[in-house]
């Protein structure tokens, strides 16, 4: 898998947020974007994962063989963890597993090994609504390793993590970078 883009440019509103991006990653490769609060990081996600078009610049994700994965293709190869926790209060997190599980078309034990990996089963059976900032990222975290896609977008991955947590992310990253 190859994500390419050549002078992406894209707007908020009525604000420019960025123009004339470009970068070429290969597979086992990865891209961290820096930058200070609302210089587009988040945008440029958004972008690559097809929810915001681009004003300008062409973005290409390839597979294998060099094809241009069309857009649902696109989709089933990527991961978008948001800085905002997509989780429902009233759900439990086992439950909230469930659901994404569903969602990526990912075999329900997956969802045990999901609560394994990322440390989740003290809290398993807490709705959403009860837990902290590091309990709900872990959880929106915990979603990577339902379904195996070799794309991984993740904005603010590290927000109200704790030193253990942050340390399962790093590891994750790590052999997904091995894997490709």
């Amino acid at each position: 898998m190859r994500l390419i883009a050549e002078g992406l440019a894209a707007l908020r509103g009525e604000r420019i947020v960025f123009r004339n991006i470009a970068f070429d990653v290969a597979a086992g490769q990865a891209l961290v974007l820096q930058g200070p609060n609302g210089s587009g990081k988040t945008t440029l996600l958004r972008v690559i994962a097809g929810l915001l078009g681009s004003m300008a610049g062409r973005l290409r994700l390839l597979d294998d063989d060099d094809s241009i994965l069309t857009d649902e293709r696109r989709d089933q190869s990527l991961h978008l963890v948001g800085h905002q926790d997509a989780l429902r209060s009233q759900l439990r997190v086992y439950e909230t597993l469930q659901f994404h599980a569903a969602l990526l078309g990912a075999p329900t034990d997956n969802v045990d090994v999901a609560i394994e990996a990322w440390g989740l089963k003290s809290f398993a059976d807490l709705g959403g609504g009860l837990l902290s900032a590091g309990q709900r990222r872990r959880v929106s975290l915990a979603r990577l390793s339902l379904q195996r896609r070799p794309l991984w977008l993740l904005d603010e991955p590290l927000v109200a993590l704790d030193a253990l947590t942050r340390s399962r992310l790093n590891e994750a990253c790590a052999k997904h970078l091995e894997q490709g």
